[in-house]
């Protein structure tokens, strides 16, 4: 399995342009256990990543260093794996590109972009950024953060492994909920380190969940052990299946780890996909858990 080819591994970062170091992990080796088909999904969506320490040198040596942004669709057949893609893009650290630091940007996005789009078989969608001074767009002002709005103090939080039996709908017949919580935590499939985030949960329908247990059923999450996209889309599964919405979409951030962020959306319609977060030319304002 390739999943665990370089996680929890001490591995030598490469010192030259390595391809070759990259790893794709196919998606249905999790959605089997949750009833995912890959030619019948619930959903549609984008693996969001930011990668905050790529660098490379100018063949007259200038460091060039900033932020790379790159967007894929989730109805390919896998995702990259995370530490593969570190050691990836360190691998331009001492590599030479182009005379200049222009000509040598476009010689290494245009040869990431490749690299990418060979490996997951799919549009991949990127862009750099040395600075983010401008005003940035936010997708989710109107979302209301579960514990700041619920009095969590009186909560009984009792579930650490994921229990979807929390799940049960609102008394008051709500049509539409825009929640957000910043207490989402997960472990890493392999290594088993904590994974920190927040999630954004757009719901529309005849039913539509109870807070109280919402949250109880986000926090139960805590000792499950799934790489980020995984956990998105345990999450949209269990909502979908439970609540049986018109509407729904999923965005989970997660707090960057070896100088890379994951940010997977799911969602049922395409026009509820948040713009600025998947949009791969441009950045948008950074959230609590980035």
């Amino acid at each position: 399995m390739t999943e665990d080819k370089y996680l929890g591994k001490q591995v030598k970062y490469p010192q030259q342009y390595a391809p070759e170091i990259l790893v794709a992990v196919p998606r249905y080796l999790n959605r089997e256990q949750y009833q995912l088909a890959d030619n019948d999904l619930p959903f549609i969506g984008l693996d969001a990543w930011h990668a905050y320490e790529l660098s490379f040198l100018t063949v007259n040596g200038l460091p060039v260093t900033g932020l790379l942004k790159f967007v894929y669709s989730c109805t390919n057949p896998s995702l990259v794996e995370s530490k593969s893609l570190k050691l990836y893009l360190n691998s331009f650290n001492m590599h030479r590109f182009g005379n200049t630091a222009k000509e040598g940007l476009a010689l290494v996005l245009n040869t990431i972009q490749k690299d990418l789009e060979n490996l997951l078989d799919t549009e991949v969608k990127l862009s750099f950024h040395t600075s983010n001074n401008q005003q940035l767009p936010f997708d989710f002002n109107e979302y209301e953060v579960l514990e700041d709005v619920l009095d969590v103090d009186t909560i009984n939080f009792t579930d650490f492994n994921e229990a979807p039996q929390l799940l049960s709908e609102a008394k008051n017949k709500t049509k539409e909920i825009k929640i957000a919580t910043h207490l989402l935590r997960s472990n890493c499939k392999i290594t088993h380190q904590p994974d920190w985030g927040s999630a954004y949960i757009y719901l529309k329908g005849k039913n539509t969940p109870d807070l109280h247990k919402l949250l109880q059923y986000l926090v139960s999450i805590r000792n499950e052990n799934h790489f980020h996209e995984e956990i998105c889309e345990m999450i949209y599964k269990r909502l979908w299946d439970k609540f049986k919405p018109e509407e729904l979409m999923l965005a989970c951030i997660y707090t960057r780890r070896g100088g890379i962020d994951i940010c997977p959306v799911r969602a049922s319609h395409e026009h509820i996909i948040p713009e600025a977060l998947c949009d791969g030319h441009n950045l948008s304002s950074k959230l609590l858990r980035q």
